[in-house]
């Protein structure tokens, strides 16, 4: 158990250099959850305006949780009872007049659907750069750029913004490839990793199998893990040495990749700007071979 205040960003171990908080601290923070423990620290996160308004009960209803359970998670993060949970919440709480506002127009009726669909994003993406702490982020801009090579890993819907960062850092000069979702091939591209080289990992909601494998042969191969996460809390088995965490919605709701490809992009430019005049070099002489190639191609 850790006596000062340790933050609740998933990456507890981690000190927080500054005094910078990435979500909010608690009194004590255990190196493990139960279950139970972590769907409370994730809907706080995620609901910290409505769990603000809740009484215990309310809160106990909503997770499907006993108002005991809630108790015992309060004093062992180091709180009296919920009333001190709430206060130590309220204290870090720094009102957003934009945030606050989008909040209530997203909960108004008789809007059209391309009208919610961009404001629910607009919040996603401001919500991220709330959650996401910029000395992970910069981290992982030096960690790329210093790679020997970047394996990314992402199975279904967040291959979009995975083919996406892999397209702009080619683009730039850096060695990307594309790990296989599964199967002997998976295997195959394991067997290449090393200790310089490092692996982006996507896993928002839960990290899949191959995840699993991917962050246990980390120990025997030694390449760095930059994990891309919706998930408030993981345990350590399942941390990256870098962790970006991404807001993409609540639970009940459709899981936009709005906010991780701005953070790709986001990313990329970070790197970029890191590599200086070697990234403009890269661009500029696939703009010259365009030039002098490209009606060559049109006219096959």
């Amino acid at each position: 158990m850790k006596n000062e205040h340790t933050r609740i960003s998933g990456w507890a171990d981690k000190s927080c250099a500054g005094g910078e908080l990435l979500y909010f601290s608690f009194p004590l923070m255990p190196d493990r959850l139960t279950a139970a423990e972590q769907s409370i620290v994730e809907y706080i996160i995620g609901h910290r305006d409505e769990f603000l308004c809740m009484t215990i009960g309310q809160l106990s209803g909503e997770l499907k949780i006993s108002e005991a359970t809630i108790s015992r998670f309060a004093r062992h993060v180091g709180c009296s009872d919920f009333k001190h949970l709430k206060r130590v919440i309220m204290e870090q709480t720094m009102e957003k007049g934009p945030a606050f506002k989008l909040t209530n127009t997203l909960h108004m009726k008789g809007r059209d659907f391309l009208r919610t669909w961009i404001e629910q994003q607009q919040y996603n993406l401001q919500k991220t750069l709330e959650l996401l702490a910029q000395r992970e982020f910069s981290e992982a801009a030096e960690t790329v750029q210093g790679a020997r090579k970047v394996f990314i890993y992402a199975r279904n819907a967040s291959r979009a913004p995975a083919q996406l960062l892999e397209f702009r850092l080619q683009r730039i000069g850096i060695e990307v490839c594309c790990i296989p979702s599964g199967g002997s091939e998976f295997l195959e591209s394991l067997a290449r990793m090393g200790a310089e080289d490092l692996v982006i990992l996507f896993g928002f909601s839960k990290i899949s199998a191959e995840g699993r494998i991917l962050l246990d042969y980390q120990r025997r191969a030694g390449y760095r893990i930059i994990l891309f996460t919706s998930r408030a809390y993981q345990e350590e088995k399942n941390r990256g040495d870098i962790n970006l965490y991404i807001y993409r919605g609540e639970e009940n709701e459709y899981h936009s990749m709005s906010a991780p490809v701005a953070v790709v992009e986001a990313l990329v430019l970070a790197v970029s700007a890191g590599m200086g005049v070697t990234a403009v070099d890269r661009l500029e002489t696939i703009r010259k071979l365009k030039g002098e190639y490209g009606r060559q191609l049109e006219n096959k």
